[in-house]
């Protein structure tokens, strides 16, 4: 060792060369995301008798601008769960590269019993609040639907704190504010889910997307719908709610070419 006091616990240049310092150069402190930027909105899912319907629009927003119109919220895993992802887009590529790394290491397993639904969302959750206890979350809000070990239908959600709540329909973003409501008055609590049909849950869903592109700034008509049943997962992409969805406003006074 090198015994000058000014280059104590150095190990001696004339030995074993000089010291590499260059690790300790950085470009600047440690930082983690304050807010998101390209983010996505709602997602609205309801469970049915024999299955959980799950819809997201396609609409990625940066800041106010609808800059990106074909970003898929909604990801298959195994074959029978779907996540939707509302909030920050390149978060939503991290945790989906994630579930892709989980979903090849479980299908190379030798056990031979993949994860389903619930199993996943514990998993999100946990990694959530992990994240969130790093003081460096992931700034998304998650619904995960599927099929619970009892081969149950299973519909949950998760957020950035990692705090989870379940029931027969939920929705992130604006949706919670203005898709829960309807779905609570066609499927209210008394209602059992056996008496839901697959039909109107996808009804329901598409009533609800149209609310939101008429009332949410950052929706889009132009959405992803999954439809998870015992025979697998149903995805159909890039449905277009209705043609000309403002043609309405054309007739109203003091809009366009009215006069008052």
């Amino acid at each position: 060792m090198n015994h000058f006091p000014e280059l104590w616990g150095r190990p001696r240049d004339d030995v074993y060369g000089p010291y590499n310092s260059s690790y300790l150069k950085s470009t600047g402190p440690k930082t983690h995301t304050q807010s998101p930027a390209v983010t996505g909105t709602s997602v609205v899912a309801v469970k049915f008798n024999g299955g959980v319907a799950i819809a997201a629009d396609n609409l990625a927003s940066y800041g106010s601008l609808s800059r990106f119109t074909d970003v898929k919220r909604l990801r298959v895993f195994g074959e029978s769960a779907v996540v939707g992802f509302s909030g920050d887009v390149s978060d939503m590529q991290y945790i989906d590269r994630l579930l892709e790394s989980i979903d090849i290491r479980e299908n190379y397993s030798t056990h031979g019993n993949l994860l389903n639904a619930k199993n996943l969302h514990t998993y999100l959750s946990k990694v959530f609040y992990k994240r969130r206890s790093d003081f460096n979350p992931l700034w998304n809000h998650i619904l995960v639907a599927g099929f619970d070990g009892d081969k149950k239908p299973f519909l949950s959600s998760a957020d950035l704190l990692g705090t989870t709540y379940s029931g027969p329909h939920l929705a992130t973003g604006f949706g919670a504010h203005l898709a829960v409501p309807i779905l609570r008055r066609l499927f209210p609590e008394e209602k059992p889910i056996e008496e839901i049909t697959k039909e109107d849950a996808v009804s329901a869903l598409r009533e609800c997307l149209k609310v939101l592109w008429y009332r949410d700034a950052r929706s889009l008509d132009k959405y992803s719908i999954a439809i998870i049943t015992e025979d697998g997962v149903e995805l159909n992409e890039d449905q277009k709610l209705e043609e000309q969805s403002w043609a309405f406003a054309e007739s109203i006074k003091g809009y366009g070419a009215q006069v008052v």
